[in-house]
């Protein structure tokens, strides 16, 4: 699938205390048929995935991606430092469960291709793993769905 962009960008912050760090895009335009004009995607900065994001707008027709704190500190940037943005269209509703997304993000081949799937496929995957009679078993089938995947199962 081809990006909707793949280029570098300049991060900034809004001003004020809790201002969020930020990307302009402005190349992608809002999305009329969601509210505020929200604009559902996913893909990474400086190689770090972001799974679904959602771009937001900026009052002018630009949307703009914030940077959770926990992006910037892996990436390594701040305010004013360029990042290389990739983002793909996002029109799945899969919301991958948090403790599920934890153990994809410390096996990258794994979560490469669990992010290649087709959407059928993921939610496949995260209906089993929803479906655990117990904590143990939902454990185990995180396990085996992380194992699977770095075999390049579907």
């Amino acid at each position: 699938m081809k990006p909707l962009i793949d280029k570098k960008y300049q991060l900034k912050k809004f001003s004020g205390k809790g201002g969020w760090t930020y990307a302009e895009i402005p190349e992608i335009p809002q999305d009329k048929t969601q509210p505020f004009g929200w604009r559902n995607v996913r893909g990474s900065v400086d190689g770090v995935d972001l799974g679904q994001f959602r771009l937001m707008p900026m009052g002018n027709e630009k949307l703009f991606l914030p940077l959770r704190a926990d992006i910037r500190k892996k990436i390594k940037k701040k305010e004013g430092d360029f990042v290389h943005i990739v983002l793909y269209p996002d029109n799945g509703h899969v919301a991958v469960p948090e403790e599920v997304m934890v153990c994809l993000q410390d096996e990258p081949k794994a979560l490469a291709f669990f992010n290649n799937l087709r959407e059928s496929e993921k939610k496949a995957y995260l209906q089993w793993v929803k479906a655990a009679k117990n904590e143990h078993q939902k454990v185990e089938r995180i396990a085996t769905m992380i194992n699977r995947l770095l075999d390049g199962l579907r």
